[in-house]
C-alpha cells in the first residue's frame, strides 16, 4: 500500500492506493486497488473525503482535496494559489504575510502601505523615508504642502493656518495683515492702534526726536506727533504769563487766548491785584490784562 501524509492542525490524514479490503467508511464503496484517504483512523475514497472531511479554503470557500497542497495558519487553511496578498495577489507562499481583516492576507510591503498615514493634499500613502510636513495631526508629502494662495510649495517654510487653509507668509501679508496707517506696509506682528488705525510700533514715533511713542503721553498736531518734551521745545504756544509751554498736561490744561497771546488759566490775572480772571470780565490796557476795576484805580 503507497500512500503520502498530510499533516497540520486539525488536518492530519494519509493519502494512498489501497492493498488491502476495505471499504470506504462513509459510501460503503470497495476501496481495493483505489486511491482513499486515512484519517482519524478511518478510510475514505477521494469523493468522501472532499465531501465530510476536506478543510475548507479561506479564500475560495472550496474544499482543499487530497491532492491539493494545503496551507494553514491560525486554525485557517488555504489551497496553495489561493494564498495570495488580498492588495496585489502576488503569492505568499514561503513569503512574510499579514492575516488582516475578514481573513485577508497581506504582503508585507502591502500591509505598510495601507496602514501609512495618507497625505492631506494628495490622499496618497506617505511612507516611511518620505519627507513630510505635520500640523495638528494633519500629515502631507513635503511637496504636497502648498500655500492656498500661490499654490507654491510651503514645505517645512513658516505659514499661516487660516481655517483648513494655509498660506506662506507672503500672500498672508497682502491676503490678511492690516497695513501700517504711516508706511503702508503689512504689519504681520505686534503693533498698535491710533483713532482706529493700524500702526508699526517703530512707525509710531516722534515728529521731531524720532522716539517710539508707544504706551507713552503724546500730542497731536495735525499729521505729526510729539512727546512731551519736544512738545513743549518746539511746538507749545508759550504762557503770556509765566513764559512757560502751554502743553495741555497736568495742571493748566485750560488755555485762555486773547488777540495774538495764550495764557495757562491760572496765568491769566489782573497785573494789579492779581485776582483769576478766566472765564470773566477783564480790560486790556496798554497791553496789560486787568480787572474790570483795577484800571479805575490807576
Amino acid at each position: 500500500m503507497a500512500f503520502h501524509r498530510h499533516t497540520g492542525p486539525g488536518s492530519s490524514y494519509t493519502v494512498g492506493t489501497m492493498s488491502e479490503r476495505f471499504d470506504c467508511h462513509y459510501c460503503r464503496d470497495p476501496l481495493h486497488g483505489k486511491k482513499y484517504v486515512q484519517k482519524e483512523g478511518r478510510h475514505c475514497c477521494v469523493k468522501c473525503f472532499e465531501k465530510f472531511c476536506a478543510n475548507t479554503c479561506t479564500e475560495c470557500k472550496k474544499p482543499i482535496g487530497a491532492d491539493s497542497k494545503e496551507l494553514h495558519f491560525k486554525n485557517r487553511y488555504w489551497h496553495d494559489n489561493c494564498f495570495r496578498c488580498f492588495k496585489c495577489y502576488t503569492s505568499l507562499v514561503n513569503e512574510p504575510f499579514m492575516l488582516r481583516e475578514n481573513n485577508k492576507v497581506w504582503c508585507s510591503n502591502c500591509t505598510a502601505t495601507e496602514d501609512a498615514p495618507r497625505c492631506k493634499g494628495c490622499f496618497k500613502p506617505i511612507i516611511a523615508g518620505d519627507q513630510n510636513v505635520e500640523y495638528k495631526k494633519m500629515v502631507w508629502h513635503k511637496d504636497c504642502f502648498t500655500c492656498s494662495q500661490c499654490r507654491q510649495v510651503i514645505g517645512s517654510g513658516s505659514f499661516f493656518p487660516k481655517g483648513d487653509e494655509f498660506y506662506c507668509v507672503s500672500c498672508h501679508e497682502h491676503k490678511f495683515a492690516k497695513t501700517c496707517a504711516k508706511c503702508k506696509n503689512p504689519i504681520t506682528s505686534g503693533g498698535l492702534t491710533y483713532q482706529e488705525k493700524p500702526w508699526h510700533s517703530e512707525c509710531f514715533i516722534c515728529s521731531n526726536c524720532k522716539k517710539p511713542l508707544g504706551g507713552k503721553r503724546f500730542t497731536p498736531v495735525e499729521d505729526d506727533f510729539y512727546c512731551v518734551e519736544c512738545y513743549k521745545e518746539c511746538v507749545a504756544k508759550k504762557c503770556a504769563g509765566c513764559k512757560n509751554p502751554i502743553t495741555g498736561f497736568g495742571r493748566g490744561t485750560s488755555v485762555v487766548n486773547y488777540e495774538d497771546e495764550s495764557w495757562h488759566d491760572y496765568c491769566f490775572k489782573c497785573t494789579k491785584c492779581a485776582r483769576g480772571l478766566a472765564n470773566k470780565r477783564f480790560v486790556c490796557h496798554n497791553g496789560k490784562i486787568y480787572c474790570a476795576e483795577c484800571p479805575k484805580r490807576l
